[in-house]
């Protein structure tokens, strides 16, 4: 075919995310760049948000060295189960320890429970509220930063009384971040 990869070090992920590429990849298409490059297509991040797709991917490809991640921890203990090998999430960065410790105990008696509290964050991060938006807030929130409260456009910042139900519900699931601190809500 005369096509080629320019380093045999190089290292692909394919990234599955069809609200925003409005087109997503097809388990054909991944089928065909595997085959066609083998040594460098490693795996894909399905963010589609649809579980039965990511098994698609992992049913077809994970046994083959394909490295399959979910993009949201709410399917960790299902890809983990089913072969895949982790989570890329944005809610990692306020709730990094609790995605751990499933990851690395996804075989334990209390996965379950796990998997349940990382979907109880998730939720009240994401119910609601605009994902990113959310957890900027959050940080600011438990750093006592407002600053990190800032977005760019064409995001926008939760609204004061956003701002307040979202301290209010992750103080009702007891939510922490380890090395950072809630404020007080008084003085909120």
């Amino acid at each position: 075919t005369g096509q080629r990869i320019g380093d045999d070090r190089l290292r692909v992920y394919l990234y599955h995310i069809p609200p925003v590429a409005v087109v997503g990849l097809t388990p054909k298409l991944v089928e065909r760049l595997f085959k066609t490059y083998p040594t460098a297509i490693a795996g894909m991040k399905d963010s589609s948000g649809d579980w039965e797709n990511t098994k698609v991917y992992l049913d077809a490809f994970a046994k083959s060295g394909f490295d399959v991640f979910v993009g949201a921890e709410s399917f960790l203990l299902a890809n983990l189960r089913a072969g895949g090998v982790g989570t890329i999430s944005a809610s990692a960065n306020v709730n990094p320890a609790a995605i751990h410790k499933l990851y690395t105990e996804w075989q334990n008696p209390d996965a379950e429970a796990q998997q349940e509290g990382l979907n109880l964050v998730r939720d009240t991060l994401g119910r609601k509220y605009l994902m990113i938006a959310a957890l900027k807030q959050t940080i600011a929130i438990y750093a006592d930063d407002p600053a990190w409260t800032k977005v760019r456009p064409p995001l926008l910042e939760l609204s004061d009384e956003q701002a307040e139900s979202l301290e209010s519900e992750l103080r009702q699931i007891g939510f922490t971040m380890p090395g950072l601190t809630a404020i007080d809500a008084d003085s909120y």
